[in-house]
């Protein structure tokens, strides 16, 4: 099996051209090739595929074998697969995800994407469309505990739920690797949910570190980064554009107000292309 691994601001995964090869077991082969030890390592799966309504679909699967509706990051390297390797001559390309088609506008140079612009979409707010059981409508640091203490957490689903919690300490401090398995599988959210903690750096400027559904801790998440902006003007801390500031760099984000939605903005990088010959 030939894949290529690439990564968003260091969220990585290993994708594999389904026009070419069959893949018969994707949530099986998720867990296999994305472990650091014994496969090729990444934090999951994409399976660029042929689709009936968009341009291409992405079929994405996380570390631990469990498909996920939607990924920022992975959308943006999949643009960037499809056009670098002359799949596409577009511009401007549209994936059918679970999470409904997305736009994606390509910024060339020199023959290569180099960063891509997403159109994510509306965000679901209304606590039975994140799902969430927290409360109705649009809920605002809602009270939530875990192991021996409470947050204040906004849910929203940029095509993953997501529960976005401000901090006053610093995040590269706080304890993710504690708290962050106990808020994914809270009761609160029957889904599960990426849970993202914040620093407000300024209106236009969100630090941010996250713990992923399915994957625990990885280096960005471009869903979480488009919900931390949506929570963070839902709460009054920012304005509708922001940088956000993940561990692998930085995503610049747009709420449009005209539209209700969401535009990410970052880039993509090819790591290395090879061979997977141990799945059986």
């Amino acid at each position: 099996m030939k894949f290529t691994k690439m990564h968003g601001l260091g969220n990585d995964y290993i994708y594999v051209n389904a026009f070419e090869e069959k893949i018969d077991n994707p949530n099986e082969l998720a867990r296999e090739i994305a472990d650091r030890h014994f496969g090729i390592g990444g934090d999951g799966l994409v399976l660029i595929a042929p689709s009936d309504v968009a341009d291409f679909q992405m079929l994405m699967y996380n570390a631990d074998g469990s498909q996920g509706e939607m990924c920022g990051n992975a959308s943006r390297c999949v643009a960037k697969y499809v056009y670098d390797h002359g799949m596409t001559d577009k511009t401007v390309v549209t994936l059918e995800t679970l999470a409904g088609i997305k736009i994606l506008h390509l910024s060339v140079k020199e023959g290569k994407v180099e960063s891509v612009r997403v159109d994510m979409g509306e965000p679901k707010l209304a606590c039975g469309e994140v799902p969430c059981l927290l409360g109705d409508g649009i809920v605002r640091r809602a009270k939530i505990t875990a192991l021996d203490r409470t947050f204040e957490i906004t849910p929203v689903n940029t095509g993953n739920p997501h529960g976005v919690i401000f901090l006053d300490e610093p995040v590269e401090t706080f304890d993710i690797y504690k708290y962050g398995p106990v808020l994914e599988t809270h009761p609160a959210f029957p889904k599960k949910a990426n849970i993202e903690f914040v620093n407000v750096l300024a209106r236009d400027r969100l630090r941010m570190r996250v713990w992923e559904r399915g994957s625990g801790v990885t280096l960005a998440c471009g869903t979480g980064s488009c919900a931390v902006l949506v929570a963070a003007n839902l709460c009054g801390l920012a304005d509708r554009w922001a940088t956000i500031v993940l561990d692998g760099g930085e995503l610049h984000n747009h709420w449009d107000e005209a539209t209700g939605h969401v535009f990410m903005t970052g880039p993509a990088t090819h790591v290395f292309t090879g061979e997977y010959g141990i799945y059986r």
